[in-house]
């Protein structure tokens, strides 16, 4: 677009040129075509200046040949009339061709003065004419000039509008992510508070737990070795075995069930329910 553009503008330069070149050769033409009428009407008035001498000449001999009284005058006489009309003639048409000569250079000039003066006012006008358009070519410059300012001007304002948008969304958004983070950080601290609280009364109920049963093993021990110990002095007694012996196996026999016994108290009883006692020991 902008080289069709271009080419168009180089092509109407192009003809203002060829019309400035073209103006120029007129005028020069014109001064010539003048300039050759007027050379022209001299040539002619000196014809005719010839002319007339040669009239006067015809007329001198004429009235030579009128004052002699001989014969052969009327001749020269009739002679001389002839060559007078034929120098008239000839001054007459000697003076028409300079009359329509200097009539065609006053023409000449007066149609290159109308056209000079045409050029001139034409030349005036397109002054004015190119006056006016630099003027609008200005004035549409400093608008588009001022446009294109105030544009700047309002971009760099929305700009400026939308990056201190921009810059409050994200403060806000960082405010919204901090006040998050606090919350969520506020939860977990309350979460683990509550579980380690948990874990801390579960740890207690355990460990009161295994404390009752630690105290209930002992006395369940207790109670079960008198009567593991009674069969086993009755079977003894019966038998009459070593007294060594005896006293070996109800030993012997004593451990499992303090173990069994150790093991049924160190289980946690459950709410509401009293542990169960150790089975006696039975001895073999």
């Amino acid at each position: 677009m902008a080289a069709r553009k271009s080419k168009a503008v180089d092509a109407v330069a192009n003809l203002e040129q060829q019309l400035a070149q073209l103006k120029a050769q007129l005028a020069k033409a014109r001064v010539a075509q003048a300039a050759d009428l007027q050379k022209q009407v001299s040539a002619l008035s000196k014809d005719a200046a010839k002319a007339t001498a040669q009239v006067k000449s015809a007329q001198s001999k004429l009235a030579a040949a009128s004052k002699k009284k001989t014969p052969a005058a009327a001749k020269q006489v009739s002679a001389a009339k002839t060559e007078l009309a034929s120098a008239k003639k000839a001054a007459a048409a000697a003076k028409q061709a300079v009359a329509n000569a200097k009539k065609e250079a006053t023409a000449v000039k007066s149609a290159n003065k109308m056209a000079a003066a045409h050029d001139k006012a034409v030349a005036k006008a397109e002054a004015v004419v190119a006056k006016r358009l630099k003027a609008a070519a200005k004035k549409a410059a400093a608008k588009n000039k001022l446009a294109a300012k105030k544009a700047a001007a309002k971009a760099k304002v929305a700009e400026k509008k939308a990056a201190a948008k921009a810059k409050l969304a994200a403060k806000k958004a960082a405010v919204k992510a901090k006040v998050a983070a606090k919350k969520a950080a506020a939860k977990k601290k309350a979460a683990e508070k509550k579980a380690a609280a948990r874990a801390k009364a579960a740890a207690k109920k355990a460990a009161a737990r295994s404390k009752a049963a630690t105290k209930k093993a002992p006395r369940a021990v207790k109670k079960a070795a008198p009567k593991a110990a009674k069969p086993a002095a009755k079977k003894a007694v019966a038998k009459k075995a070593p007294a060594k012996k005896v006293a070996k196996k109800a030993v012997a026999k004593k451990k499992p069930a303090a173990k069994k016994a150790t093991v049924a108290g160190a289980t946690p009883a459950k709410r509401g329910r009293k542990p169960k006692a150790a089975a006696p020991a039975v001895t073999a």
